[in-house]
């Protein structure tokens, strides 16, 4: 199984834990906890995809990734009651899956041999799109969009960080990847953990 694929099902999983979880706290039946898991978990990869032009779309070409979805989904289904909380459980799996996702992003990109800024879009959307569906769906404030915290930044410099560890390292050893998962990881627990922000606009409100 090659790196671009280990990460993919990687994120897939990790993801679709949080979608379970999100269906967890909506209270919804089996059904609802599968169809979360799932949106959550190929989101972001389906996204990239198919603005790449990947014929088929990853899970479409093998399905192994739905079925991944799934159990975890049944998992979550018989074991999210023994969590303390949910939430927490919720928001530390997504920042793990985002880190991987961004670097399935990236890997993918690179190999279609688009341009630096592709590259770099195509990490960010597959690492924050998937969330951001499965946090509009559950009819809450998106973590993606969560104020005061490092989100798309922390993507975007992973991606980048993955970049030049390709110009400056082998390009074909695993240390691109690497650099990226602890970058976008880090920044995105130094965010929750310690509040690492941006400077948020405060000008006048807008007038009724």
């Amino acid at each position: 199984m090659g790196i671009t694929l280990t990460l993919d099902y990687a994120s897939v999983l990790v993801f679709a834990l949080t979608g379970a979880l999100a269906a967890s706290r909506a209270q919804l039946d089996i059904v609802g906890f599968i169809f979360f898991a799932c949106l959550t978990a190929v989101g972001g990869g389906t996204l990239r995809d198919l603005l790449l032009d990947r014929d088929p779309v990853f899970w479409i070409a093998d399905a192994t990734p739905l079925a991944v979805a799934m159990a975890a989904a049944v998992v979550v289904f018989f074991t999210a009651h023994l969590m303390e909380s949910r939430l927490k459980w919720l928001i530390w799996l997504d920042a793990g899956a985002f880190a991987i996702a961004v670097a399935a992003g990236v890997a993918v990109a690179r190999e279609a041999g688009v341009s630096t800024g592709v590259v770099l879009v195509m990490g960010v959307a597959t690492g924050t799109f998937g969330g951001l569906m499965r946090d509009v769906v559950a009819n809450e404030v998106p973590l993606v969009l969560k104020q005061g915290e490092l989100y798309v930044t922390a993507a975007f410099a992973g991606a980048a960080a993955s970049l030049l560890g390709a110009r400056f390292l082998s390009p074909e050893a695993a240390w691109p990847t690497v650099i990226c998962i602890f970058v976008t990881f880090g920044l995105r627990a130094g965010s929750l953990l310690f509040g690492w922000s941006l400077p948020v606009y405060k000008g006048r409100p807008p007038r009724a």
